[in-house]
Parts: structure tokens; C-alpha cells; sequence
């Protein structure tokens, strides 16, 4: 006969907890069906949190269930509709073994006809919670795999123009916030492999993927947010005012880019020019500054301006990310 397991839950987040009783049960039986519940304990919406368990576990058969019951109850009405919800998408299939850590699993395995299998249900091979974990994710890192922690942090780029400010503000909110950055990679790699001032046309794509790396690897060590200096659509305007034409790949990067970040800040042209050996004038600065904006409209991605001085700008900042949640409509509108 054959070994069907089936777990259940929010997985809000998933953590390691969850993948030990995945891999517990996936030495234990020939399948096994996770069924992964909409909630609004947090706003990573359903299909992202069911993506997480796709790609950890490939052989996984991952059930969203939108219209599922809401919450954990031993009260019997509840675990009636739980029970007949879950049976309504087996379509009578066979589990011969229910998974959880949980108080659940007595009533869900009476009413499958399956092994009550607890995993860890003292919580002493794992002790942590998804309840812990929501609380500060960059206290139980060690506890999220680095698929998962990459969606709890929010990624706010600074963009704008040569000499706005934005390498300033971005290490300053690191130090303000205890978090980690990602400077402009481009500008680096201009610095050292510059001839006369010009890059060829093609490195504009080793550019755009380096800044991603850096990105990536200070993504996983970051608390709640990272900030980053300038991203692949910058790249692309720099691309455009060096070559008139953007190499393929950046392209196709600079138009994943509004997805990519949570927040976009434009740094305004309103503070003094710094006339350094590597900047083309003031003049090209309010030029190019101007056409970051359009760029930006032509893209539908919102924006929001910092003017002034640095405390100003870190004030604006600071007050939009008081009131930004991850995934969620920044406005407050569901």
C-alpha cells in the first residue's frame, strides 16, 4: 500500500521546524501532500509562502488552500469544518500518515483513518516558533533558511543622479537601522576598469549582474531592511547617456527591477554639486537626474523624493518606513 503523508499549516513563515517534520516525513512515506493555509498574521501573501516549500522540497505536493478555514481551534465546530475541508480536497485519496507538532494532529489523523505522527512536538530538536520568528526575524536567523529570510527583509533603493546623495543616506541608514547595505557596484567597477573615462557597451552587463550579488549577499545578513545604492536601472541610463543602446541583458534586469525592490527613493538635485575627477558637471547632473524621473514614470514605478539635508531626507525615510509592511498596500488599503 502505499505511504501518503499530509501536513498542514500558514507556514508564516516557514522555518526549520516545519522542514523537520518535512524531511521526517519524507523518510517515512512515498508522497507527501502539504496543504499551506492564506492567513493574516503577515502579508507575504499565500502563493509565496507555498513557492518557498516548491523550492526547498521539489517532490512535494503543495495544496493552496485559499478558501480554507481560518485559524487553530479545539473547538469541535471548528475542527468539524477543518476536517471536511481537508477530506473535500484529498477527493478520496488515501493518507496514511498525518503530520504536526501540533494538538491538531489527534483530531485530523481520527478523521483521515491515518497515523497521528507529532514531530518535535516539545519543540526540543527545534525550539523555535513562527510566533519568534515574526517578532524579529534577525534574532532567529539561524532558524530561516536564506530562501525564505530573503522575502522577510523589504529592499528600499536609493536612485538618482551623479553627486545626490545617495551613497550618503544609504550607509546612514545602515548605522540607523543596524542593518546591512549594498553600494553601487557599478561605480566601483567603473573606477578600476575606466579607460579615458569609457566602459565598452558589454560590460554594462557584468555591471548590472554584479550589483546583484552584492545585493544578494547582503540580503541574507540583513535586519528588516537593506538598503541599497542606485540598482540595474541607473545602470541602464548610464548605458543609454555612454552608448546611446543597453546591452540585452541589462535591459531585461533593469525591467525585473520593479519588482524587485519594495521602496524607491529619488534623490533630489537640491544639494551642492560635488565637482569630483570622475563626474561629467552640474549641468549633466540636472540633465540626467531629469531623465531618471522619466525613465521612472515610463516604467509606472512609484517613487518618493528626498530633498534637503541629510536629516531631512533620513526623516522622510524614516517616517514611510513606519508605515510600510512587506507585500502589503502602502497606502493601508486591502
Amino acid at each position: 500500500m502505499k505511504k501518503l503523508g499530509l501536513t498542514l499549516g500558514k507556514f508564516a513563515p516557514l522555518h526549520k521546524g516545519h522542514q523537520l517534520m518535512f524531511d521526517t516525513a519524507l523518510q517515512e512515506v512515498d508522497e507527501l501532500i502539504v496543504v499551506i493555509y492564506e492567513t493574516n498574521v503577515m502579508t507575504i501573501p499565500l502563493h509565496i509562502r507555498a513557492n518557498w516549500i516548491r523550492k526547498l522540497y521539489p517532490s512535494v505536493r503543495v495544496i493552496e488552500a485559499w478558501d480554507g478555514p481560518d485559524g487553530y481551534s479545539n473547538d469541535r465546530e471548528h475542527e468539524i469544518r477543518e476536517e471536511q475541508y481537508i477530506l473535500g480536497l484529498l477527493r478520496g485519496e488515501q493518507v496514511t500518515h498525518f503530520y504536526s507538532s501540533e494538538f491538531y494532529g489527534e483530531h485530523m489523523s481520527r478523521a483521515l483513518g491515518a497515523v497521528d505522527r507529532r514531530v518535535d512536538e516539545e519543540r526540543t530538536l527545534v525550539p523555535i516558533s513562527a510566533t519568534m520568528i515574526r517578532s524579529d526575524p534577525y534574532k532567529y536567523r539561524e532558524f530561516i533558511s536564506d530562501i525564505v529570510y530573503r522575502d522577510l527583509i523589504a529592499k528600499v533603493v536609493f536612485m538618482g543622479a551623479m553627486s545626490t546623495g545617495k551613497s550618503t543616506i544609504t550607509e546612514a541608514l545602515a548605522r540607523r537601522y543596524r542593518t546591512t547595505f549594498a553600494s553601487e557596484y557599478g561605480r566601483d567597477y567603473w573606477t578600476e576598469h575606466q579607460v579615458d573615462r569609457r566602459i565598452s557597451l558589454a560590460v554594462f552587463d557584468e555591471i548590472a549582474v554584479g550589483h546583484i550579488e552584492r545585493e544578494e549577499k547582503a540580503l541574507l545578513e540583513a535586519n528588516r531592511y537593506l538598503f541599497v545604492d542606485t540598482n540595474a536601472i541607473t545602470t541602464y541610463m548610464y548605458a543609454l547617456d555612454y552608448h546611446g543602446q543597453a546591452p540585452e541583458l541589462l535591459t531585461r534586469i533593469a525591467l525585473e527591477n520593479a519588482q524587485r525592490y519594495d521602496l524607491f527613493f529619488l534623490c533630489d538635485d537640491d544639494i551642492p554639486y560635488d565637482d569630483t575627477w570622475d563626474r561629467s558637471g552640474d549641468q549633466k547632473r540636472h540633465i540626467f537626474h531629469k531623465q531618471i524621473i522619466a525613465d521612472l514614470k515610463e516604467r509606472r514605478i512609484p517613487f518618493i523624493t528626498l530633498r534637503g539635508s541629510l536629516e531631512e531626507r533620513m526623516r522622510k525615510v524614516d517616517e514611510v518606513l513606519a508605515r510600510f509592511k512587506p507585500y502589503d498596500n502602502y497606502f493601508g488599503e486591502r
